[in-house]
């Protein structure tokens, strides 16, 4: 006869079935009080701290920049906000915008204060008719009144300003070892480079090569320059092997490698 088979691992598996731990809603509940409390305080406290801010305190080393225009882009930024609320980023970004402005740094003063340090732009150089570039090379004032007369001027298309300015600082230094100055350097439209002296002389460097033919000025065509200054009008360094002396009398030598 058939029977009815029990299964024989019944056992085991009822011993298997997953329940579910038991909660302590109590516990539960009071963390959820104590966590909103906790929110409660710190909201209760921020809006205590939050104050409205009175002062400014500015500081820095001012030529260019005045002091009572930073404290004034300060104020408009920071209408309607309290000492918490206020964006500190935003004020520096606000401060920054001013012209010579290099940059700036603010903090809270508690109660009821911000504090400010700008430091201001160092003009490296002159760009264009009225422009000024910083050390790297960042034009900041596009149209400047007084610019120092010691600035050597820098020249080129729009958006070159950093390239110009790197090339200068690369071979400034070199020039000052051959007790000669840059006092201008242009690069024109087709890409072509042209260095003036402090002696008068200037020197042609082209569009290809410019960093070997500068090389090759220094080497070969320098020595001549500083001994015979008065008497040259420009150095050609366009030459595969040599250079080109232009003389003021109007007369062109060219000299090999």
């Amino acid at each position: 006869m058939l029977g009815t088979r029990k299964p024989k691992n019944r056992r085991r598996q009822e011993g298997r079935r997953w329940r579910l731990p038991a909660v302590d809603w109590r516990r539960v509940a009071l963390s959820v009080a104590s966590v909103a409390t906790l929110v409660t305080l710190g909201s209760a406290l921020a809006w205590t701290l939050d104050q409205p801010i009175q002062t400014v305190s500015v500081q820095g080393l001012f030529q260019r920049v005045s002091p009572v225009d930073v404290e004034r882009a300060v104020k408009d930024r920071v209408r309607g906000f309290g000492l918490v609320s206020v964006s500190l980023p935003a004020v520096q970004r606000s401060i920054e915008a001013l012209p010579w402005v290099d940059t700036a740094t603010v903090g809270r003063a508690w109660p009821r204060g911000l504090s400010v340090v700008v430091i201001e732009q160092v003009a490296a150089a002159r760009w264009g008719a009225n422009g000024l570039l910083n050390a790297r090379g960042e034009l900041f004032a596009s149209e400047t009144r007084h610019i120092p007369p010691e600035l050597p001027r820098l020249s080129g298309p729009a958006g070159t300003e950093g390239q110009v300015a790197q090339r200068y600082l690369a071979i400034q230094g070199r020039m000052v070892e051959g007790g000669m100055r840059i006092v201008a350097l242009r690069l024109d439209a087709r890409g072509a480079w042209e260095i003036d002296l402090d002696n008068g002389v200037r020197v042609r460097l082209g569009r290809r090569q410019v960093d070997e033919r500068f090389e090759r000025f220094v080497a070969a065509a320098l020595p001549l320059v500083a001994q015979r200054s008065g008497d040259i009008d420009y150095v050609d360094m366009r030459y595969t092997n040599g250079f080109a002396v232009g003389w003021r009398g109007g007369a062109n030598d060219a000299a090999g490698a």
